[in-house]
């Protein structure tokens, strides 16, 4: 397969840094070995003074494996893009210098931001609409601004330099399968959708704990913390993917519209001692590693009061959903890894008498990464007809060929905003979360702690 590219030359900003090297280039290099990138010219720009040697041999680390698995097509073009690759140093935030490099390279250019966010805003603030050239597209990371206020101020810069349809807010959580996954679900079974709704169902949890603790992210992690870093964009996304009206079409207009109108109405109700929990792990281990305290890892502030785990229960406010919590909850440096939705189904109004065992609630439950379907059910246990059991469906659901990055630059490559989140959904994720984010700061919500390799603090619910 062969993607209809809209742009020339992919220019990474931050090309010297941990999310190239680690998340970008190799995304980069399955999407080129697979044919789905042909004639792309890649550039790295940034402020580390870099060789042109140093920069051949990160992009040579970065496509190994996908080179040592490729066919020869594909080889032979993971061999040219390396070969007319270059890196340029420059100080993105200095008027001249991008907009400069930016007319030297073949148009049009996809401009990836690989940056933190206040620098990223601080280099399209040095842009004017003159500096960037017809059709070139902006490649934003997450988090998109650090509050409501800040998220608005850039879109504003953005859009005076290109189109909202050339902006590209990305998510690589939010792969194209796993979206296409959890809207095949709900919108092509009919069995589904007349209980998909506050009648039949008692909760939704959408959960990302990670096994990981900081891994050298200081930099980054601590001026964010677990509800910026995950439960702002990726989980209020998912969130949104389940609770949408039927769109017409999975087309972007379509389905971007039914998210926000979703976000529009959706809410963290206060006092926020009672909806929200925050806490951060102390010294522990995990599969027999020792984790240090948080608050000792190297280049971590502990003043910032940086949560590592975050738990925060939504309402949305229209007829489908009155009255059904959301709970969203991220952390780090957890005993288990989960990456799952869990919809709660409420419990049968009458059980007819005779039965016995367990009636328990039916869960359905849609996993991420792998995307995995698994269904509780209540059924006859083996022996005793009357007794009843606990039974699980589950299916494997559709993967992506490509690494989240790939399918990431892909939508940027060939112009498909599926992925990208829209300008307002931006500002709306924020506007939700900022009372929490004050409340936090002002000390309203305590910060509890668990020890690395627990499943959190020892009250919360599991």
């Amino acid at each position: 397969m062969t993607s209809q590219l809209t742009v020339k030359t992919l220019l990474i900003l931050g090309a010297s840094g941990d999310l190239t090297g680690r998340l970008l280039l190799p995304g980069l290099a399955r999407l080129v070995a697979r044919g789905r990138a042909d004639g792309l010219t890649l550039v790295g720009a940034g402020s580390d003074p870099w060789t042109a040697e140093q920069w051949l041999e990160r992009i040579e680390e970065s496509f190994a494996d996908e080179n040592s698995q490729a066919d020869t097509e594909g080889k032979h073009e993971l061999k040219r893009i390396r070969q007319e690759s270059t890196y340029h140093q420059l100080d993105v935030t200095a008027g001249g210098q991008l907009a400069g490099l930016l007319k030297e390279l073949e148009g049009p250019v996809a401009v990836y931001f690989a940056l933190p966010p206040h620098v990223s805003q601080l280099a399209c603030e040095a842009l004017a609409p003159e500096d960037v050239p017809a059709g070139t597209r902006l490649v934003m990371e997450k988090p998109f601004g650090s509050d409501e206020q800040s998220a608005r101020h850039l879109n504003k810069t953005l859009v005076a330099l290109v189109p909202e349809d050339h902006i590209h807010r990305v998510d690589h959580f939010l792969g194209k399968a796993t979206v296409l996954n959890i809207l095949g679900l709900r919108f092509a079974n009919t069995f589904l959708e007349p209980v998909w709704n506050r009648r039949y169902i008692e909760k939704v949890e959408i959960v990302f704990d990670e096994d990981l603790a900081l891994e050298g992210r200081a930099r980054y992690y601590d001026g964010a913390g677990a509800l910026r870093d995950m439960i702002q964009s990726h989980l209020l996304e998912i969130m949104a993917l389940m609770a949408i009206e039927p769109p017409a079409s999975v087309d972007e207009r379509d389905l971007r519209d039914a998210i926000a109108t979703v976000l529009r109405a959706s809410s963290i109700k206060a006092p926020y001692r009672q909806s929200t929990r925050r806490a951060r792990y102390t010294a522990g281990s995990i599969d027999g590693r020792k984790v240090p305290d948080y608050a000792k890892e190297t280049g971590v502030d502990p003043a910032r009061d940086t949560e590592t785990l975050a738990e925060v229960q939504l309402g949305i406010d229209n007829w489908r959903w009155q009255g059904v919590p959301f709970i969203l909850r991220s952390g780090k440096a957890l005993g288990t890894k989960r990456k799952e939705a869990v919809v709660t189904f409420r419990p049968v109004p009458h059980l007819p008498k005779g039965f016995s065992g367990v009636d328990a609630p039916n869960q359905l439950r849609i996993g991420f990464g792998p995307d995995t379907l698994k269904f509780d059910v209540d059924v006859n246990g083996p022996g005793d007809v009357l007794s009843l059991d606990r039974a699980t469906l589950q299916a494997e659901l559709s993967a992506s060929e490509l690494l989240p990055y790939g399918e990431v630059l892909e939508g940027v490559l060939t112009g498909d905003p599926l992925l990208s989140v829209r300008a307002d959904t931006a500002e709306d994720c924020w506007r939700i979360l900022d009372p929490v984010l004050k409340s936090w700061a002002a000390g309203h919500v305590p910060l509890e702690d668990y020890p690395a390799g627990t499943s959190g603090p020892e009250d919360w619910p599991a």
